[in-house]
């Protein structure tokens, strides 16, 4: 299987250019939970150790139905197949101009949340005008085992999330464990008492907000991803569902550009335009690099050719 790795912000993605099952063809939409429902044991060995890593995102290629799109992706983490990933997002447009295929300019991706444009500024540089989001409720509060009660926002960015501005732990390196703790409490109780989408879709991610020292950027986040590990980067679909909730509350103007810092001191440089549908059209910009470049190997004789599953 060949694949190209590389990180946007501290958070890896690896995208797959072979090698991969047959998925069909059809919307995105029915391939991606395809792979979820047929493929899980693949699209896990891809990611878990000892050939993955903690936190990393797989991007498989797909041929898009539009045909104006540069290609079509599918995102998943170890635990779960994303309907849209802003960092991978961001990795995949530099992979693409690493191999040749998109230069300098504005591109299509086809993902199963819709399409996506694509700016390459240079070799690292791309900004991700993502999907129409939405917030979908506002001040909700759930009873969290252990932490009491919390109040957030439910909002869309292309995965599910639940808000909560401020955190109740400031939101520094040396408390990493502490905030996924917390986070991983917040989801399991959204999900138990219900809250989520319209359509009781279920929150598959968790953002505390904070205030950065930096008086430059507008705020510092954590974000807890299905898999239980926290985004390195500043979280692209959270970021637009960020962005969402603030056009919301009228806190930001379309066109006005504000810095989101995340955990580890990455940045996104964010801001957005109304949407067709009452929501905001996102646009994400940060920096992806080139890691590695390799083909994996599934030995039959490797006892773990499926990864370390504990």
């Amino acid at each position: 299987m060949h694949v190209i790795d590389s990180h946007t912000g501290g958070e890896p993605t690896r995208v797959i250019l072979d090698g991969a099952p047959d998925l069909g063809t059809g919307p995105l939409a029915d391939r991606a939970r395809r792979l979820e429902s047929d493929h899980r044991e693949f699209y896990r060995s891809v990611l878990l150790e000892p050939r993955g890593q903690p936190a990393m995102v797989g991007a498989l290629l797909v041929e898009p139905v539009d045909p104006t799109c540069v290609t079509g992706v599918i995102y998943f983490d170890v635990d779960a197949v994303l309907g849209m990933c802003g960092h991978g997002t961001i990795g995949l447009a530099v992979t693409l101009a690493h191999l040749g295929r998109i230069d300098v300019g504005e591109h299509r991706i086809e993902t199963p949340a819709g399409v996506v444009a694509v700016t390459l500024h240079d070799e690292n540089t791309v900004t991700v005008r993502n999907i129409e989001s939405r917030r979908v409720h506002s001040d909700v509060t759930i009873s969290v085992p252990g932490h009491g009660e919390i109040v957030g926002d439910v909002a869309y960015g292309g995965n599910w999330f639940f808000i909560v501005d401020p955190s109740p732990i400031p939101v520094t390196s040396d408390r990493i464990r502490a905030l996924t703790d917390l986070t991983v409490a917040i989801r399991k109780a959204s999900i138990a008492q219900g809250i989520g989408g319209e359509k009781g879709e279920l929150i598959d991610h968790v953002i505390l907000q904070d205030t950065p020292i930096d008086p430059d950027l507008h705020s510092r986040n954590f974000v807890l991803c299905p898999d239980d590990n926290y985004d390195r980067s500043p979280c692209g679909t959270g970021c637009s569902a960020l962005l969402a909730c603030m056009a919301a509350d009228g806190a930001l103007v379309p066109g006005e550009e504000i810095v989101q810092q995340s955990i580890i001191g990455s940045t996104y440089r964010l801001s957005y335009q109304p949407g067709h549908e009452g929501g905001v059209i996102p646009s994400i910009t940060g920096q992806a690099h080139i890691m590695a470049q390799a083909n994996l190997i599934f030995a039959a004789a490797d006892s773990f050719r499926n990864g370390i599953q504990l």
